[in-house]
């Protein structure tokens, strides 16, 4: 009996290394350059759903309805070749020395730097003043007003900023930071260009040279990839496990974004879930949503629900997974607060079975692909986990600084969860 325990313990901790090889190899596949940061510069987006459908056909989890695929269409700016400043002479690098607002139109030429004090931008006469003497003076070069953030308190840099974004809209404009940059996914051209440099890579005078290119993608085709798994007897109801796939993108062609945490990671999961549901059904159907489009604004998720492939009334329960690479300081649901007793299941489970540090309530917020499951009556957590990698929209978060630490124990977690949902 006791050989019969230990090599039940061994072969549980071996499947355990493999499943978690497998999310590993995942991630690192997502985030590598030939999928262009999941973003819509070369069709990033279209070869990472590729991706995932071939997944998915390797674990044997149905297409629903007979596509793995729904289309749909945003608009959407992207950066696909150049992006070059120069300053004097030297060579500044995207994502590190400046990062350009992702809905600024691109740039060839040179700007002359002209600094604007916060004093004066904030009296609205003296700045009215101030542009009306530039545009009147003699440059040899085009104007960027220049606003240095890095000496002015917190609060005053956040109404310098509302300032400087609608002064964007008229002229290129250049904030000076000494913060980590965190970029993001534009849906317009509204701004000239709009820049944000390093305090150590500029001494605030001189002249810019930009070779910027920009490109806008109007009705942009790109698509959620969905699976599914039949419960093991015929259910009305059907959980959904959701993660979007899609990133940042490129910003110029040779800085990209790899999304490791934020979310290649979480897509892994995904899978993870499919490959334990294939082989032990639940009482529940089980579908897996695979969205594009969060990153511009939770597009894909959004165009789920409004034209949903099944009827929102047989979902029991969604639970949206995002930035799944650490937890070594526990998770965070939200929605915690507003679904208390499927709350209560989750502390319960991880208690009985000391699975992660924490299990966090946190009340409902707009900031993942639940919120229009939600804002539909659809009962959603997203569940995040909270640990030492910051890195977040930038180009440092890599699949190297991933710890998967708590990735096994957040599995156990969401399987009980489900079978405890099955008999609900």
């Amino acid at each position: 009996m006791r050989n019969f325990l230990a090599i039940t313990s061994l072969l549980l901790s071996l499947q355990a290394v493999a499943q978690l090889e497998e999310a590993r190899r995942i991630t690192k596949a997502l985030c590598a350059s030939s999928f262009h940061g999941r973003g819509y510069v070369n069709k990033g987006d279209s070869l990472a759903a590729e991706f995932l459908k071939t997944e998915f056909q390797k674990l044997g989890v149905e297409a629903y309805k007979g596509s793995y695929f729904q289309h749909f269409n945003l608009d959407v700016n992207t950066f696909p070749n150049e992006m070059e400043i120069i300053h004097e002479g030297k060579k500044l690098n995207p994502g590190l020395d400046f990062s350009i607002n992702p809905s600024s139109v691109g740039r060839k030429g040179n700007l002359q730097l002209y600094e604007i004090s916060a004093q004066q931008a904030l009296n609205l006469d003296t700045l009215e003043s101030v542009i009306t003497q530039v545009i009147q003076s003699e440059f040899e070069e085009d104007v960027a007003f220049l606003f240095d953030m890095t000496i002015v308190p917190s609060d005053t840099a956040k109404l310098l900023r509302e300032i400087v974004t609608e002064l964007a809209v008229y002229f290129p404009v250049v904030e000076v930071v000494n913060e980590k940059f965190t970029w993001s996914v534009g849906r317009s051209e509204r701004f000239l260009p709009y820049l944000q440099i390093q305090d150590y890579a500029l001494n605030k005078a001189g002249v810019l040279a930009l070779n910027i290119d920009s490109e806008f993608l109007k009705d942009y085709e790109t698509k959620n990839v969905i699976a599914y798994i039949p419960a093991k007897n015929k259910c009305a109801k059907t959980v959904l496990f959701t993660a979007h796939y899609d990133h940042l993108g490129r910003m110029g062609k040779d800085t990209y974004f790899p999304g490791a945490n934020d979310n290649a990671s979480g897509t892994a999961m995904l899978f993870t879930m499919a490959k334990y549901f294939k082989e032990n059904p639940s009482e529940l159907n089980v579908m897996f949503v695979a969205f594009a489009g969060e990153e511009a604004g939770l597009v894909g998720s959004k165009y789920f629900v409004e034209n949903p492939i099944l009827k929102l009334k047989k979902i029991q329960f969604v639970i949206n997974l995002d930035i799944m690479g650490s937890g070594e300081d526990g998770i965070t649901v939200v929605n915690g607060s507003l679904f208390e007793k499927e709350f209560s299941m989750l502390q319960e489970i991880n208690a009985s079975k000391s699975l992660l540090k924490e299990v966090k309530k946190r009340g409902p917020a707009a900031n993942s692909d639940h919120h229009w499951f939600t804002e539909k009556g659809v009962p959603a957590f997203f569940i995040y986990t909270r640990g030492p990698n910051k890195h977040y929209h930038d180009v440092f978060d890599e699949y190297e600084a991933l710890s998967f630490l708590e990735f096994q124990d957040i599995t156990s977690l969401l399987v009980e969860f489900v079978h405890a949902l099955g008999y609900k």
